[in-house]
């Protein structure tokens, strides 16, 4: 049976803590603690598959993002590069982002093999192009590159 990504992190954790590496180790502390907490969410505990803990980590990632630019507007410049610090910890337990060039061809694919071409068809070809992108970029990116093209 393959190890599961969750797996990885609790051995990496481990190795955190016994190398006294102490952003590592908050960082990934608080990634298990967000898979632990999605896995009883719902009505019924369930295991996360990988997919799913990507996602978990994608939106650990978007929250340091957001904090360390609330960090920079009020001027605690030293907090905002341990949230950008954290961050990218927890980015190396996600796929390679796209490039803008990788972004920009998938958009322009998808597109065309749809056949979509006003702004009525961006609900349908957001879901096409979500499904294809699968957290490589960011969805606010990648709605604004659909909206200019569709416009």
């Amino acid at each position: 049976m393959a190890i599961m990504l969750i797996d990885t992190i609790r051995q990496d954790m481990t190795a955190a803590m016994k190398a006294k590496d102490q952003l590592t180790l908050r960082s990934l502390r608080s990634v298990i603690a967000a898979v632990q907490e999605a896995e009883v969410a719902g009505p019924e505990a369930k295991t996360l598959s990988d997919d799913e803990v990507q996602k978990v980590i994608a939106a650990q990632v978007k929250r340091r993002v957001e904090a360390a630019e609330a960090f920079d507007e009020a001027g605690r410049e030293d907090r905002a590069a341990d949230e950008r610090a954290e961050k990218q910890v927890l980015e190396a337990y996600l796929p390679a982002a796209l490039t803008a060039e990788e972004l920009d061809a998938l958009v322009t694919e998808a597109l065309v093999e749809g056949g979509w071409s006003t702004m009525a068809d961006m609900g349908q070809a957001m879901k096409a192009i979500t499904a294809k992108v699968a957290g490589r970029a960011d969805g606010r990116a990648v709605a604004d590159l659909v909206k200019a093209r569709l416009a």
